[in-house]
């Protein structure tokens, strides 16, 4: 694999947790297919994670992610304080318009998903908290390139970027998994800086091919409650 800090190790390290977050619990062998690590690599690894409590194991013997990264996790979330405002935020728009609603922050070539208010029941779309996605597929990603201050790549031109931005939203339709829609919007701060992005997301079948034209008044409506609630306006 491609090393990203300089420190193989490191990288390596991430790999894991990283595979485990967007996955869940893993056995070795599939942590070696998610990874693309070699299977002594993955194992040495994923036990010497396990001894410092960041990975853990399941009743079936999987790896999964350790008890330490919540409390870490918990004292990141408390220093920002975006996702205890941002519960709510998520809870209204999911019961506005019925469906799961998500927040996402940029991390380089990704996005992460740090809130998310699931809808209770029936087809739906799951993002688990702490999912690590690409930021060149789905309407949060689209979102997060067209506001951000990175290069938007190969994935959007500049005229689909000044279109999003002129509009205040972003759709997509079957970009991140088959059969799955979504819509976005950005959340900013007072001077027009790019925070997050806050969306819906559920099946095809009930958002329609123009998804924009049914949830973008509520998902903008959405981004500019969090922004007031966090003292971002």
């Amino acid at each position: 694999m491609d090393s990203v800090s300089g420190v193989g190790v490191l990288d390596k390290s991430v790999a894991v947790l990283a595979a485990l977050s967007e996955h869940g619990p893993l056995s070795l062998a599939d942590l070696v297919t998610a990874t693309g690590l070699s299977r002594p690599t993955a194992h040495r690894l994923a036990v010497a994670l396990e001894a410092h409590g960041m990975v853990g194991r399941d009743d079936a013997g999987r790896f999964r992610l350790g008890l330490r990264l919540l409390a870490w996790g918990t004292q990141a979330n408390a220093a920002s304080g975006m996702v205890e405002v941002a519960r709510p935020v998520l809870e209204g728009l999911r019961d506005r318009t019925g469906e799961s609603a998500q927040l996402y922050v940029r991390d380089d070539g990704h996005r992460v998903c740090v809130a998310s208010a699931e809808r209770p029941s029936g087809l739906r779309d799951t993002v688990p908290v702490g999912a690590v996605l690409p930021v060149d597929r789905g309407s949060g990603g689209k979102v997060l390139l067209a506001w951000g201050d990175g290069p938007v790549g190969a994935s959007m031109t500049r005229a689909e970027v000044a279109a999003i931005r002129a509009r205040g939203w972003a759709a997509s339709v079957g970009e991140r998994e088959p059969g799955v829609a979504s819509v976005s919007a950005p959340v900013l701060d007072g001077s027009g800086h790019l925070v997050a992005a806050i969306s819906v997301s559920g099946p095809l079948d009930r958002f329609g091919p123009d998804p924009g034209l049914r949830f973008a008044e509520a998902v903008v409506a959405a981004a500019r409650d969090l922004e007031r609630r966090a003292g971002l306006a």
